[in-house]
């Protein structure tokens, strides 16, 4: 049985992406893989929190990095998308720059990325979303999926910025939410666009009541950390993105370009 570790990147009042993650991929066959967490401080999910936060990620990934990690994943999916279109693109570029400095091979992944690489695999065109953020950083993530090239159907805000109460929302207050969406001509549903928000025991379910993929930021992040790993995914109980254990959507590895480093005189 091949053996990899997994760099988690959290916030320091995430304590649902360590719980969903590793119940995902504990359940994926021939795979041994242990977890390897920093943590950056944050409690609030506001700009000026997130904005405090994202500056830690160097000394993260340094720590993260002395595991010897297969993968990194950044596990803050609103910290990428509250701030410029694309960042995702540039902030996985600047984590495998300082990876590759330190002589680090690790692939990298962030839970930003992880979605909208997830909803491109699949083919989705149109997407209903599910946030636990107040309604100006779920406006944020609405227009930062569109960027990516997938229309926002729908969309509810559950206006919770305690992060710690994000990871206390019930679940029937996540399906409540899903209930009143509009899901006309919509792909998929993205039940939970946040690691923290707890919503895997209810992906199958939910798929069941209303006839379409379902998601969530952490079948996303499973997807990608096993894409990059080069395993398709075969996790049962999770929804029919991880669940075909086909290689239907394992796609070219994307490459993270970044500057030369000029050798210094």
């Amino acid at each position: 049985m091949t053996r990899h570790r997994v760099g988690l990147i959290v916030p320091s009042s995430n304590v649902t992406v360590e719980t969903e993650l590793p119940q995902l991929l504990h359940r994926q066959p021939e795979l041994h893989v242990s977890f390897h967490s920093s943590r950056m401080r944050m409690t609030a999910v506001t700009p000026a929190g997130l904005a405090a936060m994202n500056v830690q990620r160097e000394r993260c990934v340094m720590e993260v990095a002395d595991t010897n990690p297969d993968v990194v994943l950044y596990a803050c999916l609103v910290a990428l998308m509250a701030g410029e279109l694309g960042e995702h693109h540039r902030v996985e570029s600047l984590i495998a720059e300082q990876l590759a400095t330190g002589q680090s091979a690790a692939k990298v992944r962030s839970s930003a990325g992880a979605l909208v690489e997830a909803l491109q695999a699949m083919s989705v065109q149109r997407v209903a979303v599910v946030t636990p953020y107040a309604r100006p950083l779920a406006r944020k993530v609405v227009d930062y999926v569109e960027n990516e090239g997938v229309a926002v159907a729908d969309y509810r805000a559950l206006e919770v910025e305690d992060n710690h109460q994000v990871g206390r929302i019930p679940g029937d207050h996540v399906m409540a939410a899903a209930r009143q969406l509009d899901l006309d001509n919509v792909d998929a549903l993205v039940l939970s666009a946040c690691v923290q928000m707890p919503s895997l025991s209810l992906i199958d379910n939910a798929e069941q009541e209303f006839g379409i993929p379902v998601i969530s930021a952490a079948t996303a992040g499973a997807f990608s950390v096993l894409r990059a790993l080069g395993i398709p995914a075969h996790i049962p109980g999770a929804g029919s993105l991880v669940s075909s254990g086909t290689s239907l959507y394992l796609r070219p590895e994307p490459t993270h370009q970044f500057p030369r480093l000029e050798a210094t005189q």
